[in-house]
Parts: structure tokens; sequence; C-alpha cells
């Protein structure tokens, strides 16, 4: 059973528990791009790394009857300054958990190198293969991508940008387990920023546990605002929202069930 209402223009989805919402997330971006298949002769994929989104990941690469050798795939951002095998690095998540195990067309990785130059091309690959599809998470601090609070810009000119990463967002990756002190989390980044990820036409937001029930609640609640970041949903007909009882708790209508 789940329960399903609109944000705005955000379509959300509670599911009982995690497993569930990974996936039937992972079926309807499936469903989505064997369509978009019909339609067109390529289609391209930006995709998050983060442990939420494990479950969508594990689900989507079993999926059966999509054509992987016409999708283009992208990752949203990346830590500057890491080496290049480090497990925490965005790239190696996603190599690991999906861009390795599918024959995608061309995987395109972000050069965590921190120079304005590889931003300008990495902009100019998302240019070339435009976003159809979107899959994200949301940051305890309600952050997408990278775009945490003190640099989230709804309007930003650039497609892709370096930002410097605010504490909130670092303790994240310490409670997710990433790192094992906050001293040892980058400080900086590469980022996509919110309207190249808001131009696909299709977003997918997975997001469960109860360290994000807080950003939950505000992505719904708070007005739209870049101090919110993930509250520009609300003003997108093609964002679906993926929700598990914990990470939905704050919300009234859960509450009501």
């Amino acid at each position: 059973m789940i329960k399903e209402f609109k944000a705005g223009q955000l379509t959300v989805k509670i599911y009982p528990e995690r497993r569930a919402m990974g996936n039937a997330a992972a079926a309807m971006i499936s469903a989505t791009l064997r369509r978009l298949l019909e339609q067109k002769e390529a289609v391209s994929i930006i995709f998050a790394a983060a442990p939420s989104q494990d479950e969508m990941l594990e689900a989507l690469v079993k999926e059966t009857g999509i054509e992987w050798s016409r999708v283009h795939a992208f990752h949203m951002d990346e830590y500057i300054g890491l080496p290049a095998d480090a497990p925490q690095g965005f790239g190696n998540f996603l190599k690991q958990r999906i861009f390795d195990l599918l024959p995608f067309r061309t995987v395109n990785y972000i050069d965590g190198s921190g120079t304005e130059a590889a931003c300008v091309k990495y902009g100019c690959l998302l240019q070339a293969h435009p976003a159809d599809i979107v899959c994200m998470g949301i940051g305890e601090n309600g952050h997408l991508a990278f775009n945490d609070p003190p640099v989230a810009d709804f309007n930003d000119p650039l497609p892709v940008k370096i930002v410097e990463l605010d504490e909130v967002c670092r303790q994240q990756q310490v409670n997710d387990g990433c790192f094992a002190t906050l001293a040892a989390v980058p400080t900086h980044a590469v980022t996509l920023t919110i309207p190249s990820l808001l131009q696909a036409p299709h977003i997918f937001c997975v997001v469960p546990g109860v360290r994000k029930a807080m950003a939950v609640y505000d992505t719904i609640h708070q007005n739209i605002q870049p101090q919110h970041p993930s509250t520009i949903l609300r003003n997108h007909s093609g964002a679906t929202l993926f929700l598990d009882a914990q990470s939905s708790d704050q919300l009234s209508i859960q509450k009501k069930g």
C-alpha cells in the first residue's frame, strides 16, 4: 500500500519500507526509459551517487527490455581532491553499482580535478546530450546534487560549477559512513547546477531514511527558495518524490494515515 499526493506540481509517493520504495522507483524509471526509447534514437540519464540510491540502482540494473546501448550516462557531482581510486568518489560509486554493469552507449564522468576548464567541458557534454531523466536524492540540508543552501541558485547561469560544501553536507557524508571523520571529507566539489537538473523533463527523486525526514518536510512545506533548494521540485511537473515510512515521518499526511 502506498500513499500519494501532490505538492504543487511535484508528485509524492510514500511506501511502507525502503526496499519497496526503491523497487517502485526503478520500475517507474524503466517504464519512462522504454517509452522514451520508442520515441528517440538515444536517451540521456543523470545519476546521483549516494547510499539513498542503493535499492533503486540495484533494482534498475535487473530491469529487462531496455536497450542500454542507446543510453548516455552522466553523474551529477564529484568531490575535488580525492585520489582517483578513492571508494568515496561518486564516479567510483556509480561505476561499481551501475556504470560497469550495463552496456551504456557512453559513460561520462565528472573530472574531479577542480578546474574551470573541466567544468566547461562537462557542460558541453550535457549540452550535446541534454538530459531526459534525472535520478537524484535530497541532502539532509535540502541540497540537490551539491547545491547546498549557501550556493544554490535557481537561476544559475552555469551548467556546472565548483562549490564549497557546507558543514551539514559534509557531516552527512560521515553520517552515511562514507568518511570516518568530518576532517576527512573534502571541502569543495564539482556539481551540476539546479537549472541543469531541472531542465530534464523527468526527475525521479529517491529519499529514504529517518535522517532525511526534516529535509522532506521542508521540501513540501517551506517556501520555494534557495535556502531550501529541494523546494524547487514543487515547480516541476515531471518530478516524482519517492519516500519510505521513515523519511515521510514528519509529513502530516503520513501522521493522519
